[in-house]
């Protein structure tokens, strides 16, 4: 009686520990809420197109943030956490600092999820529909969103400075840094036209129109010293995609072929390098930027998620779970 007993419990603790193995290991898959929360991607979509249709440069906002969360310890809501007296966020990283936007929009993403399926939906997985349907929302391509992430409990402002792109960076920075992430030249490329929609801010291009005749435009870099001075107007914006930049579309790509890329980082993706051809070819056809945008998004949204037993389900989006 005593062996059987031992088999069996041995048994459930077998099953128990490949259940947790499972879980802990358990990839992304666009059904993880089907069940627990089916009416989730209805109450995104209707939550952003509400706020693109009264302001389209939020649209931008949401999928930079979602960039600037994927990028810094993978796509696990870090970006979103707030400062405490006990806890440092990223929201102060230099590159974040005074510039993400769109952490309001994510609390009324976040309550009217939680109206309707209370502590079942991560603000990880909230953030990477709402990228999506913000590039969906401004005439861009879509595509399906693999959920299941969980919200981490951790953050890290000098991640966030080592492992954002500057708008400085030449094009074997920008190449390596995105191959940390497991992402490629020709990823990286696609991603950047995400600039394609949003605004730039004076401090993050006045060096480059003030300083970069041989490899900018001069009507271009002319027209915005009106916006930036030289000195003073850090705050002053200007748009990355002069030609469209409410309309998620090539435009960017024509930019850069023009030497009219607002930042040194856009302009070095066409510079005589290696991803001259890239943009050749995007400038060229929407539908081929369009896949590999997707393609790229996707790989992006995919870096190291919380899943399983790992993060939480946060009731804030901006503070973790007491």
């Amino acid at each position: 009686m005593g062996s059987s007993s031992t088999y069996f419990f041995a048994a459930i603790s077998l099953i128990w520990l490949l259940m947790c193995a499972s879980s802990i290991n358990a990839q992304l898959t666009p059904t993880f809420y089907a069940k627990s929360c089916p009416k989730l991607l209805n109450i995104v979509r209707a939550t952003m197109a509400k706020s693109v249709a009264k302001e389209p440069r939020i649209g931008a906002s949401i999928l930079r943030l979602f960039f600037h969360d994927c990028f810094v310890n993978g796509c696990d809501a870090s970006v979103l956490l707030e400062d405490t007296p006990t806890f440092k966020g990223e929201k102060n990283a230099y590159p974040n600092q005074n510039s993400l936007r769109g952490f309001k929009l994510m609390d009324i993403l976040k309550r009217n999820v939680e109206a309707i399926c209370k502590a079942t939906v991560s603000c990880s997985d909230i953030l990477a529909l709402a990228a999506r349907d913000s590039v969906v929302l401004l005439g861009g391509p879509s595509w399906t969103v693999p959920l299941g992430r969980k919200d981490t409990r951790t953050a890290s402002e000098s991640a966030a400075n080592a492992n954002l792109p500057p708008a400085t960076a030449n094009l074997a920075t920008l190449i390596s840094l995105f191959a940390s992430k497991n992402l490629t030249a020709r990823d990286m490329t696609a991603l950047s036209g995400a600039h394609t929609i949003g605004m730039a801010r004076c401090t993050t291009f006045r060096s480059r129109i003030y300083n970069e005749a041989n490899s900018i435009n001069a009507t271009f870099a002319t027209s915005k010293m009106a916006t930036c001075p030289s000195v003073g107007g850090d705050n002053n914006l200007a748009p990355l995609d002069m030609s469209t930049s409410n309309h998620f579309d090539n435009g960017y790509f024509k930019t850069l072929m023009a030497k009219q890329g607002l930042l040194h980082s856009d302009q070095e993706l066409f510079n005589g390098g290696s991803q001259d051809a890239w943009v050749r070819l995007y400038a060229k056809s929407n539908y081929a930027f369009a896949q590999d945008f997707v393609a790229a998004m996707v790989k992006m949204g995919n870096i190291s998620p919380l899943t399983g037993f790992n993060g939480e389900i946060r009731k804030h989006c901006r503070f973790l779970n007491q």
